[in-house]
C-alpha cells in the first residue's frame, strides 16, 4: 500500500516534532506508534509533541483517526513492557542493596514503599500513565514488585488509551494549532516535577532531623 506523504500546512521542518513528521511520512501511523515506544524509553522525548501531531495527520486524512489510536497506544504498551521487564531484571534484592548505600534513608522507608505498592499499584500504574513524566517511570516500579503481567498490561493499555485519546483529539480538532497542545501539557509537566522535587526535600529534612532528635533514654526506676 502507497504511503501518503505528509504534505501538510504548517508542517514541522525541524526537532522532535520533525522528526515525528518523518516517521509518519515513512510509515504512516505505525511511525506515529514507534515515536510514542521510543518516548516510553526516553521520556525527554515528549509525547505532549507526538501525539498532537499525529491527530493533526489523521485530520488531514494523512492517516486514520482508528489508527492513530491503536498504533500510538501499541507503542505505549510496547515500551511500557519494555521498562517493566528492566524492573523484573533489576529485581528487589539489588534495589535492596542500593538503598542501604544511600543516606538519610532506612531499609524500613522502602519496605513501607513496597507496602504501598502492593495495596496501591493497580491505582499507581493506571492512573500513572495520565501523568506528565510518570507514565514511563511508573512501570519500573511495577515489574521490581512483580506486579502480575497480564494486569499490568491491561492497566497500561487502557490508561494509555485515555491520555492518547485526549491529545491526539486535541490535535485533530485543533487542526493547525495543534501546537498549543504541547504548551499546556509542558506547564503541567513542570508542575509535576516542581511537586515531587518539593516532595523529596520535604522528605529529605524530615529525615535529618529525625536521626537529629536525640533518643529518649529508658529511665530504670530505683529500687529501695
Amino acid at each position: 500500500m502507497d504511503l501518503v506523504t505528509l504534505a501538510l500546512p504548517q508542517e514541522p521542518a525541524g526537532g522532535i516534532a520533525g522528526w515525528a513528521a518523518d516517521l509518519v511520512d515513512a510509515m504512516g501511523a505505525p511511525g506515529a506508534g514507534l515515536a510514542i515506544a521510543l518516548e516510553n524509553l526516553f521520556p525527554p522525548l515528549p509525547s505532549e509533541v507526538i501525539l498532537p501531531l499525529t491527530g493533526f495527520a489523521a485530520g488531514q486524512g494523512v492517516i486514520s483517526l482508528a489508527s492513530a489510536l491503536f498504533w500510538t497506544t501499541l507503542g505505549s504498551v510496547v515500551g511500557a513492557a519494555v521498562l517493566y521487564w528492566i524492573g523484573v531484571l533489576f529485581g528487589r534484592e539489588r534495589m535492596h542493596a542500593i538503598w542501604a548505600k544511600l543516606p538519610l534513608v532506612k531499609s524500613s522507608d522502602l519496605e513501607r514503599t513496597e507496602q504501598w505498592f502492593a495495596k496501591h499499584g493497580t491505582k499507581a500504574v493506571l492512573l500513572g500513565r495520565m501523568v506528565p513524566i510518570f507514565r514511563s517511570l511508573i512501570s519500573i516500579p511495577a515489574g521490581v514488585e512483580r506486579m502480575p503481567l497480564p494486569v499490568f498490561l491491561a492497566l497500561t493499555t487502557v490508561g494509555s488509551l485515555v491520555w492518547n485519546s485526549v491529545l491526539v483529539m486535541a490535535g485533530y480538532w485543533l487542526g493547525d494549532q495543534w501546537d498549543t497542545v504541547g504548551t499546556y501539557v509542558g506547564f503541567l509537566s513542570k508542575a509535576v516535577v516542581v511537586l515531587v522535587v518539593a516532595a523529596i526535600v520535604v522528605y529529605v529534612v524530615m529525615c535529618v532531623r529525625s536521626r537529629k532528635q536525640p533518643q529518649a533514654q529508658p529511665q530504670h526506676r530505683r529500687t529501695s
